[in-house]
Order: structure tokens, then sequence, then C-alpha cells
């Protein structure tokens, strides 16, 4: 298999939901269209972004068949198929294989949670097998899965056992381990900056590529970071990431990465609507008050 690699950065797509909570496909074409043009190397489809955990099978289905669409070709999708069900796991797997989508990354089980690395490759290794030879990248986000485990020994177990296993998505502020894991086997394995605020951080050791929300609408704070670390111009490289740094401080104080995230979607043009419940809907009163804050960084909205 011709090793697939990360060379870039990938917003992780919110999904667009009407004011009744069902999905608006129609809205996605739009966004397509935004990212491509803001240059994503590719899309990550229905993950913690895209509220995936607040959505049933068949819809996480339909949701990866319009980016497909949507994209057309332009750049790469990944899709998301985790969850607390592996059957449900697997038939998510399943539909993302017979869609030739470029790689496939899945969430451990955040309820009944893996308690070794034997457990993580009990889970993680049906879904290679019903993707193979499709790339296949764990989730490393203890944050928000309570799930903490040593990644080195996992990495090199799974490099084993599952012969399409490509690498994780790590969203800690464990630079150490990420470097570790960057390193383990010579490099072996994709390991993708998961904090979207740090990705300096992980550029620093040896990252080479990025998920994040909000690569949505500011794509080219990250883009302006990747290029001059590339340059060799790091003092330009943290001038852009404090600009970063600034929308997540904005982000934290409206309710976070997801409901703050969609916010500025709707004011940059692409209403991607409320969270499903219980996340609390946007007034206007809130919208006008973020659009002030992000006015005073300098951050243009519509």
């Amino acid at each position: 298999m011709e090793k697939f690699k990360i060379e870039g950065l990938v917003p992780a797509v919110f999904t667009p939901f009407k004011e009744d909570g069902s999905v608006n496909f129609d809205m996605i074409y739009p966004y397509a269209e935004h990212l491509v043009k803001a240059g994503a190397f590719g899309v990550f489809v229905c993950g913690s972004t895209g509220e995936s955990a607040s959505m049933t099978v068949e819809e996480r289905k339909a949701i990866l068949e319009t980016w497909v669409k949507a994209v057309d070709g332009r750049c790469r999708i990944i899709a998301h198929v985790g969850g607390t069900c592996l059957a449900d796991c697997v038939e998510l797997a399943k539909h993302a294989a017979s869609l030739k989508v470029d790689a496939v990354g899945a969430i451990a089980p955040y309820y009944a949670k893996p308690s070794c690395t034997g457990d993580l490759i009990n889970f993680y290794k049906p879904i290679g097998e019903a993707i193979a030879p499709i790339p296949l990248y764990a989730y490393h986000i203890p944050s928000m899965s309570g799930i903490n485990l040593p990644q080195v020994p996992f990495l090199k177990a799974a490099g084993k056992e599952i012969p399409n296993f490509n690498g994780i998505k790590f969203t800690s502020n464990n630079f150490m381990e990420m470097m570790e894991c960057i390193n383990c086997e010579g490099g072996r394995f994709d390991i993708l900056n998961g904090f979207d605020e740090m990705l300096l951080c992980g550029m620093a050791v040896g990252a080479k590529g990025g998920v994040g929300s909000t690569y949505n609408y500011c794509l080219e704070y990250y883009t302006g970071i990747m290029d001059c670390f590339l340059a060799g111009d790091i003092e330009g490289a943290r001038v852009w990431q404090q600009k970063s740094i600034d929308i997540v401080n904005v982000i934290i104080r409206h309710g976070g990465g997801i409901r703050g995230g969609k916010a500025i979607m709707k004011l940059i043009g692409i209403d991607c609507g409320n969270c499903r419940v219980p996340v609390t809907p946007y007034s206007k009163d809130e919208l006008d008050t973020l659009r002030s804050e992000l006015d005073e960084i300098g951050f243009q909205t519509h």
C-alpha cells in the first residue's frame, strides 16, 4: 500500500442544521466551495466538530455522501466513523470505503472505555479490516474521550496487527509523547496536530499536518503558521499563532469550539445553524456581542 500522508491543513467540518434540527444538506455545497477556495488539504467529516455523537448512522452516511459530491475530488475526504457501538462503527466504515474516501478516522468508545492497549486494538482492528486498504487513523483526545493510554505502545501494536493503520489524530498538549509518536519506528506513522492553538508547537516536534475546527473560518492563519515555519521565520509563525489564540479565546467565551465556531460561520456568510439539543442556541444579542469581540481582534466578518 502506498503510504498516505496528510501534509497540510484539514478543517474538521461542522454539520449544518436547519431550525428544526434536521440536516441542511444544501448548505454543504457552498461550504465546500469556501474550503476548497481557501486551500484546504482536505475535510474531516462527522467528527466531534461535526456533532457525530448526536446523529443517527443514516444521517452520518448521508452527510458523508453529500460532502463527497460537494468536494468532487478537489481535496481529500477523511471520514470519521468512531463512536460507542463497534457494530455501528464498522457499518459506517464499510460505507465510507464504498465511497472511496481517502482515509478514515475513529474515536474509541468514550463511555465504556478501553482500559489497555489490547482493548484499543480490539476496537480498531475490525474497522481497519472493513476499510482495507484505505488508511486508518486513531484518535487521541483525552480531554474529550477520557482515554489517556500511552500512545507509543499502541502505535507499535497497531502497526503489527492492523496493516492499514496509518497514525493518530493527536489532540493533546503532551508534546513529549507527540514527538515520541512522530519518531516511532523511524517516522513510520502519520501524527496529526489536533489543538489548533498549538499548531506551531506540533510542527516544532515534527508534525506535518493538522486537523482543526477553527480552520473552517480562518485557514489563512494556519497557512501563515506553516509557511513561516517552513521558511525558518519563527517570529512570523508566532504572530500568526497568536491570531489563532485570540480567536480561540473568543470562542471559549461563547460556548467552545463547536457552538462558538458555528456562530462565526454564520457571521462569515455560511450559516451552519445552531448545535443540536442540549446546546443552547445563539440569540441575536449574543451574535452581536460575538461580532463585536471579533472586530476587536481584527477578524473580518460580513
